[in-house]
This record gives structure tokens, C-alpha cells and sequence, in this order.
């Protein structure tokens, strides 16, 4: 007899987590997220959900501490242990002070991975990233191209001069600028992360470039920041600024056409990624070993580095089109 799947919430470490609930034969697989009551990993818990339902042995366990720490996350590794889960996944609040936790996990014959914010690998067996900077700086660029057919101007709002992240995501675009023609990279600026100094920068390169078409923002707070100072100038349709962000927070820009287009990972995608690959090496159809390609269902395979780290897809671009569907998500 078939028994529902379900989503069991933990609202504190201590929640008893109710193995009866599944059949004996279930596969209970641990969704660690960095804390409970946050949109980005309630809609990963979706995704792991639908992942479940698609293997149909599996029992998903989503849990986490109530705000981001590691002492949090380390009693809940610890409470998981005790429940002798099959798997954890866990999206880490810190590298490296979980690697005891979930070393003794592993010793216990648990499977281990990490995804989006990655354990040191010596406290997991693989780290599921959301994509890589090669796919995001080519996705950035894109975005900006996509909307050019003639070319143009377009300069890049980003966070702080020393953001490894964005530094790398910039210099990945700048190496794919040229398979865009007529794309005409004329600036860097950086607003720190702030919403007030990127809106000046912003405002800055619209003065400075008359012909700029696009500004391109790898971070949530320059995009949004950017998004209202076309605004603010007038220069819907002249403008476009893209890049990384929020469905939450550029919803409205979006649908006053100062960004026609952005990016960023879905959640959904990556809670139904890290369960395939943790159901898949649970079971034994896997080993995570550098070079390993490992299923991930609808999302293809996880191809794996000498790290064992692996990137699920692009960037996932949320237009018009979704998004509405997704701005209430995260």
C-alpha cells in the first residue's frame, strides 16, 4: 500500500521526525537548509518534494536551525544522526565548522553532500553548485545581447572591488564579450552593495555614457538599485539594465519594462537536484569521484571536478513570461 509522501517541517532542532510516517523500505533523505522560514529554501523543499514523488521510495526530511548559524545547523546534523537518516544535504552556514558533524554522519554509513553554499570537502562526498562563473559570465552578457540585435554600449554595476564572485563573473564575461557583436563593454563601476552608492553609479553612467543601452549587474542590490535609477531618469526603453537578481525584488521593474530580463538559480531546481544525487548515491548507482557523472533526473548529470564539485545548469531566467509565477517564491 502506497503511503504519501510529505514534507515533514521542523520548527527546532529537537522535532521528532516521524519514521513511521513511510513505509519501512524508504529512502529518508535530509534537506538541511541554513534556516527555516526563508523563501529561497522553502522552494527548494518543493523541489525535493517533486524529486520524491518521482523516485517513489523516498521520505524528504526538510530541516534546519532558526536562524543561519553552524551551531544551529550541528544540532540538527546531530538530531539527523541519531535518526539514522539514509542522506543529508545540507546548503552550509559555514565551510568548515560542520566538517565533525558531518564526518561522524558519514562514519555512520549517512551520505553526505553539500549544495549551494558548499561544505570543505573532507565533510561531504559532493558539492552541488548552482552553476559556474563560466555559464553565469557568458549568462550576463547574454541577457544584455539578446535584447541588441544592432549592438551597443552597455557597462557593469557591480558589488565591492574585492568580491571574488563577481570578479570572476566579470572577467568569465569579458572573455565571451567578443561572440557578441557589436557589444561594447565601456565600464566597471561599483556601488559596495549598497543600494544608495550603486543607484549614484548607476545614475553616473548614464551621464557619462549618452549612448549606454544596458547596464548589467551581477548582484541583487546593484540590479534593483540600477532598475530604479533608469527609472528615476526616464530612460525605460532606452536602458536595460539586467543581471543577478531577486523574482522578490525585480518583479515590478519587470513589469515596467526597465529590465526586460535577469537571472538567477531555481530554487526549485536545486532541491530536486540535490535529492536525485543524494538518492543516487545512497543507493549505490553512483560514486562521487572526480570526473563521476552522476543523474540528476529532468536536470541531466552532475559532471563531477578533481574538488568533486559540479554545476547544475544556467542561470535560470525569469522574464514577463514567470514572473509572476516565481516573485512570491523568493
Amino acid at each position: 500500500m502506497s503511503v504519501m509522501k510529505k514534507i515533514l517541517s521542523t520548527v527546532a532542532v529537537t522535532a521528532t521526525f516521524f519514521a513511521g510516517a513511510a513505509q519501512a523500505e524508504d529512502m529518508r533523505i535530509a534537506l538541511v537548509v541554513k534556516a527555516l522560514g526563508i523563501g529561497f529554501f522553502e522552494a527548494a523543499a518543493k523541489g525535493a518534494e517533486e524529486a520524491a514523488a518521482e523516485l517513489g521510495d523516498v521520505e524528504i526530511i526538510y530541516t534546519g536551525p532558526t536562524d543561519t548559524t553552524a551551531e544551529g545547523q550541528i544540532e540538527v546534523i546531530n538530531a539527523l544522526i541519531a535518526q539514522q537518516v539514509d542522506a543529508i544535504a545540507i546548503s552550509a552556514n559555514d565551510t568548515d565548522a560542520l566538517v565533525p558533524a558531518l564526518k561522524k554522519a558519514m562514519d555512520r554509513g549517512i551520505t553526505v553532500i553539500s549544495w549551494d553554499s558548499g561544505v570543505a570537502p573532507e565533510g561531504r562526498e559532493l558539492q552541488l553548485n548552482p552553476s559556474s562563473s563560466p555559464l553565469i559570465g557568458n549568462m550576463i552578457i547574454k541577457l544584455a545581447a539578446d535584447n541588441l540585435p544592432d549592438g551597443g554600449d552597455v557597462a557593469v554595476l557591480s558589488a565591492t572591488t574585492t568580491s571574488t564572485n563577481q570578479n570572476v563573473w566579470i572577467e568569465e564575461m569579458n572573455k565571451v564579450a567578443g561572440n557578441y557583436p557589436g557589444i561594447n563593454v565601456v565600464a566597471t563601476v561599483y556601488g559596495d552593495d549598497l543600494a544608495d552608492k550603486s543607484y549614484r553609479e548607476a545614475e553616473g553612467l548614464m551621464q557619462t555614457y549618452p549612448d549606454l543601452k544596458a547596464i548589467i549587474a551581477p548582484t541583487s542590490v546593484g540590479i534593483v538599485a540600477a532598475a530604479q535609477a533608469v527609472t528615476d531618469a526616464g530612460k525605460i526603453g532606452e536602458v536595460n539594465v539586467t543581471g543577478l537578481g531577486l523574482p522578490s525584488e525585480m518583479a515590478g521593474h519587470v513589469e515596467s519594462g526597465a529590465s526586460k530580463s535577469f537571472a538567477i538559480w531555481n530554487p526549485i531546481d536545486l532541491g530536486y537536484s540535490a535529492t536525485m544525487l543524494a538518492y543516487n548515491l545512497a543507493k549505490g548507482n553512483a560514486e562521487a569521484a572526480p570526473g563521476a557523472e552522476i543523474p540528476m533526473g529532468r536536470m541531466g548529470t552532475l559532471t563531477l571536478d578533481e574538488n568533486t564539485e559540479g554545476a547544475m545548469a544556467d542561470p535560470f531566467v525569469y522574464d514577463a513570461s514567470n514572473i509572476e509565477e516565481f516573485k512570491s517564491i523568493f
